[in-house]
């Protein structure tokens, strides 16, 4: 349906050279838009070569997320490869630090919070200027259940995605009536790299799974979806919005 064609439509994914990010990046390219990749890991030009080795195009920039300074020079330079317009943004990266709340190192806190909030608000920020100036555009934030739940030995990422949440309401407030969608996914319990201590943990994993009523943890590909519509015209009225992705873990 063309409402939800992003032919023409260009976006910036920050992280996603692998796991959901991939999954993310992925979706955008095979409903049309041209995409640049935004993260740490110098894996990033191997995730947009395999993807223009597709015939999408696509192009990976390694900065720092971590650094003001690498973040808005890896978004500049993201903009530039995709012809000066902006029209999707997906704050995607994020990191995740484990400890007892009584043992949580004050370096992992600021880490943490750095990168999976601070450079959200960055990005969208850089983002917003650019959509308000041509008159619209879509911004979309990786939330998590624990924009909810509490979580156990995660006080960082907790606080981190709560942030998300708030943060995206308070975006959309501002912008909803000038052009720019803001919203936010909430993932589930997916199988990723970050939750491999959690899949390697037999009794927590099954804890877990028991509350799915898809009966599954969530992949990349199941992410394609839902960020294809907030990134397209059918979500046109849609701001503010925090969607769980979970397979039905909240309504259980």
């Amino acid at each position: 349906m063309d409402i939800f064609d992003l032919q023409g439509k260009t976006a910036i994914v920050t992280g996603g050279n692998k796991g959901l990010g991939l999954g993310i990046s992925e979706g955008l390219c095979e409903a049309g838009a041209a995409v640049a990749i935004v993260a740490s890991s110098d894996s990033v030009h191997g995730a947009a070569s395999e993807l223009a080795g597709r015939g999408y195009k696509s192009f990976g920039i390694q900065a720092d997320l971590s650094s003001r300074d690498s973040l808005a020079t890896g978004f500049e330079e993201a903009v530039s490869l995709l012809g000066g317009r902006l029209d999707i943004l997906v704050n995607n990266a994020g990191i995740q630090r484990r400890a007892r709340c009584e043992d949580f190192s004050l370096e992992d806190w600021d880490e943490v919070l750095n990168v999976n909030l601070s450079a959200v608000f960055q990005g969208c920020q850089l983002a917003g200027r650019l959509m308000l100036a041509q008159g619209g555009g879509k911004i979309i934030n990786l939330a998590s259940m624990l924009s909810f739940f509490g979580g156990f030995t995660v006080p960082a990422y907790a606080a981190s995605k709560g942030g998300v949440a708030q943060l995206t309401k308070a975006l959309a407030n501002e912008w909803a009536g000038r052009g720019i969608n803001v919203n936010a996914i909430a993932p589930g319990y997916m199988d990723t790299d970050m939750n491999a201590r959690l899949l390697a943990d037999e009794k927590r994993r099954a804890e877990i799974s028991a509350r799915i009523p898809a009966g599954r943890w969530g992949t990349g590909a199941d992410m394609k979806g839902l960020v294809v519509f907030l990134a397209s015209k059918a979500s046109d009225y849609v701001h503010g919005a925090i969607i769980p992705l979970d397979g039905g873990y909240l309504s259980r």
